[in-house]
Parts: structure tokens; C-alpha cells; sequence
């Protein structure tokens, strides 16, 4: 399945919840299957921190051939037959503002300066996001969506969705998530800024103008990331406590056991997150990283309700899947089950699925039978009903 990016351009000025105003800004989207002749089966996906618009199929090249290794992020979940059968619904991926994925972002020039936004890029909010997605759908002729769906970052989205625009949604699939973060996900955030802009290359977030990238900083940041993202079991799994092969088997092992180095790399583990700090590094944009944790740490609806999630989550007005997996510590399960039970003091029809998982929070875009056909279910027993 081939998909082509294509870009919206809003020349009306999206108010933010900072109290800033975001000029004309560009969106970017992909979409899937077809929509229908009323329009009642459009469904939106909401990306997680450092994915995209790209959620499902493959890019081409400029032959119209795809390219290899181009799948989207949830290419397991959206497409043909799949648990979102893009036979059956039109799917919408939207780059977020703030990314670095073609959506107006801090590499996009300022036009008050001609200069690239950089730091100067104004704070965005989920909610914020969502209020852009909502005008994308105007721009559509979509006014209501037959579910909103997103993993962790995603599902924060999705369920600000159902409160922004409680008539807008019918349906909202809520995976690997939580209403807001806890201390420990901020503290791990703040580290992982800390690395990004300590780094001398950084330059007060203007790196841009001076040529350079942070990309030391960018490294140690998704190394942070990613021990987060997997479980205890896997990670003991996959690497143990094996070690590289040393050259030639010529150092002793009592001498190499108390060698260190700064460049050195002895054990497994470590080499598998310098490759994915090395390749994270080369892709994406550090503001963006910072702009985007700052999201996370935001998010929390409950503010303004005293921290009663069950009186913030009264303006809902769709039904709900929630999926958590056993061994996300990140997101765990009990932060899914506060969701549930304040939907379900406010009377909402919920479904609730607890995968017995062993990938840690990175489970949501892993294959698991389980996980998928619930969503499958879901979508072919509940969100179909009402439409042609």
C-alpha cells in the first residue's frame, strides 16, 4: 500500500493555550481507504512523541516504486484487513505542529525574522494539537469522527479530544496511555532536556543559525527514552549481562573487568542503545524533543477540577476502549484503570482490555494476537454500528 504526504496550509493564526499565536502554519497528513458518501467513517490517529503522519503503508520513490524499510509506525495495526481495516475506514494520520516531520515546527522559518523558529517556536499543548486536527477536519468536511485513536502520547490526544470536542467523537481507543504524567515520567523528561540543551552545540536552542546540531545531547536523550520504553524482563532477555568479544582475547579478564573508558562499549545493552541514540540523533530535531516532553508534562485535565479526574472526564460523551500491558511500567496499568473508573463514574460505556505482555511500554506497536484483536472487536463490533 503506497501512501502519499499531503500538506494543508492554514493561513488563519491558531490561538494557543500559552497565550501565544501561532501565524499561518502547514499541516501534513497521509490517509487511508475512502471516505464515505455521509462521511461517518473517518477515523483519526494520533502519533506518540517522535512519530508522524506516516502511520501506515509505504513510501515511494520517485519512480512510484516503495522503499524498503518505509513501513509506518503502526503499519501492524492500519491497513487492509488489519484490526483498523482501511477497507472499511478512512484513517487520517496528521503530523503534529511542533514536529519535525513537515508540519510547522522550530526548523520552519520565522516570518517575523527570516530566521529558522529554533527556540523562538512558541509552547504547544495536546490541547493545542488537538485544536489544529479539529480545524484539519473542517478543512475536510469531517465533522464527525467515528473514533480518535492513538497510543501513549496519542492516547493523551485522543482522550482530549473527547473532552474538547465531546460531539465531534463517537468513539475514542485509548492505548497504553494515562490522564496525566507522574513524577517519575517528568523527572525522566527533565533529564533527558537537561542532556539536550547542556550540550555546547545547542547554542540557546538556535543551533540552526550557527550550523550545527546537538546531536551528543539528542543521544543521551533517547537513551533515556528508550530504557523507559522497554521492561526489566526483556531487556535481561535480549542482553543480559553478555559482553562484546574483545579483540583477540589478549587482556585479561580480572584487567578487563575494572578497564574503562569513555568510548568504551563492553557490554551488549550498551551498544544497542548507542545505535538507537546514534540514529535518533540524525533524524530528529531537538526542539522539537524539548517542545514535545513539555507536551507530556502538561497534559492534565484534571487541573482545573481540583484533580478529580472523574468531574474533568463529565464532558465525554463517547464510548471507549482502554488497552494497557502488564509490564509498561512507563505507562502502567493502574494509570489506564484511573481513566476507566472516572468514566465509569460518570455512567460512559467503556471497554477495558489488560494485555499480559512482557515488552514493556513499547508493547503498543508490537504483534500480539491479543492486543489486536481486541482492537479488531472493538472496531467490527462497536465503532461499526450506525455506519453505512
Amino acid at each position: 500500500m503506497i501512501v502519499t504526504p499531503q500538506t494543508y496550509r492554514f493561513d488563519q493564526a491558531l490561538p494557543l493555550r500559552s497565550g501565544a499565536v501561532l501565524p499561518a502554519y502547514e499541516l501534513v497528513v497521509e490517509t487511508h481507504g475512502q471516505l464515505n458518501a455521509d462521511k461517518s467513517n473517518a477515523v483519526l490517529i494520533c502519533h506518540a512523541l517522535n512519530a508522524s503522519h506516516h502511520v501506515a503503508g509505504r513510501l515511494a520513490d520517485a519512480q512510484g516504486q516503495p522503499l524498503a524499510r518505509s513501513e509506518g509506525w503502526w503499519d501492524n495495526m492500519i491497513g487492509p484487513g488489519k484490526a483498523v481495516d482501511t477497507n472499511r475506514w478512512f484513517v487520517i494520520g496528521v503530523n503534529n505542529l511542533g514536529s519535525c516531520f513537515g508540519s510547522t515546527g522550530p526548523t520552519h522559518t520565522n516570518p517575523a525574522t527570516g530566521q529558522p523558529w529554533g527556540a523562538d517556536f512558541p509552547v504547544v499543548t495536546v490541547e493545542d494539537w488537538v485544536d489544529a486536527q479539529a480545524r484539519l477536519l473542517d478543512a475536510m468536511g469531517i465533522h464527525t469522527l467515528a473514533a480518535v485513536m492513538g497510543g501513549s502520547l496519542g492516547g493523551m490526544q485522543t482522550l482530549s479530544w473527547t473532552l474538547q470536542y465531546p460531539e465531534r467523537v463517537k468513539h475514542a481507543v485509548v492505548v497504553a496511555s494515562a490522564p496525566n504524567l507522574n513524577a517519575e515520567n517528568i523527572a525522566f523528561n527533565e533529564v533527558a532536556r537537561r542532556a539536550i540543551v547542556t550540550d555546547p552545540d545547542f547554542h540557546d536552542g538556535h543551533y540552526l543559525r550557527h550550523g550545527t546540531l546537538p546531536r551528543r545531547g539528542l543521544r543521551i536523550a533517547r537513551m533515556i527514552g528508550h530504557i523507559t520504553y522497554l521492561s526489566d524482563d526483556v531487556m535481561n532477555e535480549k542482553f543480559g549481562r553478555t559482553q562484546k568479544p574483545t579483540e583477540g582475547h589478549a587482556v585479561a579478564l580480572a584487567e578487563q573487568a575494572y578497564r574503562y573508558s569513555t568510548q568504551a562499549v563492553e557490554f551488549e545493552i550498551e551498544s544497542y542503545l548507542r545505535y538507537q541514540g546514534d540514529k535518533f540523533s540524525e533524524y530528529f530535531d531537538a526542539n522539537t524533543y524539548l517542545l514535545i516532553t513539555r507536551a507530556l508534562d502538561y497534559f492534565d485535565p484534571a487541573r482545573g477540577y481540583g484533580g478529580r479526574l472523574s468531574a474533568a472526564l463529565a464532558k465525554a460523551r463517547a464510548k471507549f476502549l482502554l488497552v494497557s500491558f502488564t509490564t509498561d511500567w512507563r505507562f502502567s496499568p493502574a494509570r489506564s484503570r484511573e481513566i476507566v473508573k472516572a468514566l465509569l463514574d460518570n455512567r460512559r460505556d467503556v471497554s477495558y482490555a489488560e494485555i499480559d505482555a512482557p515488552h514493556g511500554h513499547d508493547a503498543f506497536l508490537l504483534d500480539d494476537a491479543r492486543y489486536h484483536q481486541a482492537v479488531r472487536a472493538y472496531f467490527e463490533q462497536t465503532v461499526s454500528q450506525g455506519v453505512a
